[in-house]
């Protein structure tokens, strides 16, 4: 997973920044305003609003903020459309786009501007998406893990993770099952792991490396605009990342 882990890696390390974190509590936001909309506001009946809680506490996001979000979600009832775009970057990189939007016409122009712009084109929808595996996906600085390796590891398989990777010199990097997700994030908090993130995730089943200057260049661009973009969501990819 080191290709996927690189890139994942860096944009973990960008949501330390103020306007990152903002952005991640906006993400979140919208996410728990579908989840209200299509089952309530009670946790308790609203499993997937459950998650939501435990993914924006694993994402570091304060339990006032969550109670804010949850309280303008259901004040607001915002119709939020979830829409993902699939397509090619630079080199035959395979992009999926995740959004949430009010306003598809305005998402889909600037996704598709996005593409065109910067040495990429969309493509039609599943033209990607079975080049990945959908996945649960927690990482964990090792600056802020009291833990040893390998009784952090031991913690995540017991309590239903998949897979345990340390090859990263910042960063360990938990797989489980989409479903196990919020067990074994509870499991680690509960031990008091501080996680970086905690989310669904999609995993290449393969990468691509880019050889040219220009397509690295142009590839980092599309990656920052998408990212940048507020009506997306979360923006997956096969490209082996830069080298740095």
């Amino acid at each position: 997973m080191s290709g996927h882990s690189k890139w994942h890696n860096i944009q973990a390390k960008k949501s330390k920044t103020d306007a990152a974190r903002a952005k991640v509590f906006t993400r979140i936001g919208k996410e728990i305003a579908i989840a209200i909309r299509e089952g309530g506001a009670n946790p308790a009946s609203n499993s997937k609003l459950r998650e939501l809680i435990v993914k924006a506490k694993a994402n570091n996001v304060p339990n006032d903020n969550i109670d804010r979000i949850i309280k303008k979600a259901t004040e607001e009832k915002k119709d939020y459309k979830e829409i993902t775009y699939e397509g090619y970057g630079p080199g035959g990189v395979a992009v999926i786009v995740e959004t949430a939007t009010d306003n598809s016409v305005r998402t889909v122009a600037n996704v598709r501007a996005a593409f065109s712009k910067y040495h990429g084109n969309m493509g039609n929808n599943g033209c990607v998406s079975f080049m990945f595996d959908q996945k649960g996906l927690i990482t964990i600085e090792k600056e802020d893990c009291d833990l040893e390796e390998d009784e952090l590891m031991e913690l995540a398989l017991d309590a239903g993770a998949e897979d345990f990777d340390s090859e990263d010199d910042d960063i360990y990097e938990i797989t489980t099952d989409p479903a196990d997700l919020a067990a074994v994030s509870e499991a680690l908090t509960a031990k008091g792991v501080k996680l970086s993130s905690a989310d669904l995730s999609k995993i290449p089943q393969n990468y691509v490396d880019l050889e040219s200057e220009e397509d690295v260049k142009f590839m980092t661009i599309l990656l920052d605009k998408l990212e940048e973009d507020d009506d997306v969501q979360q923006v997956y990819h096969n490209w082996n990342g830069p080298a740095f």
